[in-house]
């Protein structure tokens, strides 16, 4: 039987500045053991997600600051940071990502710690880690994440399109990898189911590779030789005509993500810590240009040293909870039903968990310690 990991919860009432949502934060740094693994003048990731232009629904700035302060109290400095993004967006390479980091508030003045685009100005600063799992031998990741000493990721957790939800594990997987790594993580191909499609042009707009013509039918077609398997198409058509075989290709996709995030802290072992944001649980990842409503009540932080342990947490605490009517639920689902099957029924994430414990990446078996 697996030993269970802990995990340490604060939950959001609070009644008293000795509780709010800062004072949380500083606790559960403390609890869950961080200062333990920093080292003196050691520099330290701190591994989030800003959001894309137009979403709102990323970890607030502010909060992101109590980190950095416990970081540098115990000797290390921190610095925050992200890869780009494999897709045309407002990340797609440092400069644009920059301009969305201060833009979005995460500028040092308010985080207290500068901003490093961790594979560089356009994707080329990474190296290969040996891991000689299933899917892969070797996976790219990104030279700043690499040559930190140690690293907390901060991750909200939310749904998604293509890995069911995503926390922790999706963190470290896609938000460690240049393009190339992403691009290797997808391998995916989409197709447009003709019938549906209402040749709005949606998809076009998106694709970083222009691989989106309309034929002569009207009608969207994805060239094969040139998509690179991003997903955003899938993400913005409004009729979801684009699909990929989800039933072949899900599972594969789950797997080589994990072994990116089992990668990503490869030359970390018992230096990196993990908080975890159970607050505006929405539909979709902070990658897409906007913030659906949230499907759940907002329940809390939490902080493990277990990254499989906490995404384990913060998705039986979403099933836990009733869904919220008038959201992309469309009904309120009671308490103990999968709120991510529900809205994204062709893939089950938990999946994931189960392949990232099977390689040794931690445990599901969890201890809820409330603080």
């Amino acid at each position: 039987m697996s030993k269970k990991s802990k995990v340490y919860i604060s939950y959001l009432r609070s009644k008293s500045a000795k509780t709010n949502k800062a004072a949380k934060i500083r606790r559960l740094f403390d609890l869950a053991g961080f200062a333990d693994f920093l080292e003196l003048n050691e520099l330290t990731a701190v591994k989030l997600h800003v959001g894309e232009d137009g979403n709102d629904a990323y970890v607030q700035p502010t909060l992101v600051r109590e980190v950095v302060e416990r970081i540098r109290q115990a000797g290390a400095q921190p610095f925050l940071t992200d890869t780009n993004t494999l897709y045309s967006g407002s990340r797609h390479d440092a400069v644009k990502h920059l301009q969305t980091v201060l833009k979005h508030g995460f500028g040092s003045e308010v985080t207290g710690a500068p901003f490093v685009v961790a594979d560089g100005l356009h994707g080329n600063n990474y190296r290969y880690v040996d891991v000689n799992l299933e899917r892969f031998k070797q996976v790219a990741i990104a030279g700043d994440i690499i040559d930190a000493g140690s690293m907390i990721v901060v991750s909200h957790f939310k749904g998604h399109e293509m890995a069911g939800f995503g926390g922790a594990i999706k963190n470290l997987a896609m938000g460690c990898a240049p393009a190339i790594g992403k691009k290797a993580q997808h391998d995916l191909c989409f197709k447009v189911k003709q019938e549906g499609c209402v040749s709005c042009g949606a998809c076009l707009s998106v694709c970083p590779q222009h691989a989106i013509s309309f034929d002569e039918t009207h009608k969207a077609h994805i060239d094969e030789k040139l998509c690179i398997g991003c997903g955003e198409c899938l993400t913005v058509c409004p009729k979801k005509t684009i699909q990929i075989d989800w039933a072949t290709e899900i599972e594969p996709f789950l797997e080589r993500m994990v072994e990116y995030a089992y990668g990503a802290v490869a030359n970390k072992k018992e230096k990196v810590g993990y908080l975890t944001l159970l607050v505006d649980v929405t539909p979709l990842c902070d990658c897409v240009p906007w913030s659906d409503a949230p499907i759940v009540a907002d329940i809390g932080f939490l902080a493990s040293l277990d990254p499989v342990a906490i995404d384990q947490a913060a998705f039986d605490l979403v099933k836990a909870a009733e869904g919220i009517a008038n959201s992309a639920l469309k009904e309120s689902l009671p308490a103990g039903q999968d709120k991510f099957l529900h809205l994204h029924n062709y893939v089950d994430g938990t999946k994931a968990l189960a392949y990232a414990e099977k390689i040794g990446m931690g445990s599901r078996e969890y201890e809820l310690i409330e603080c």
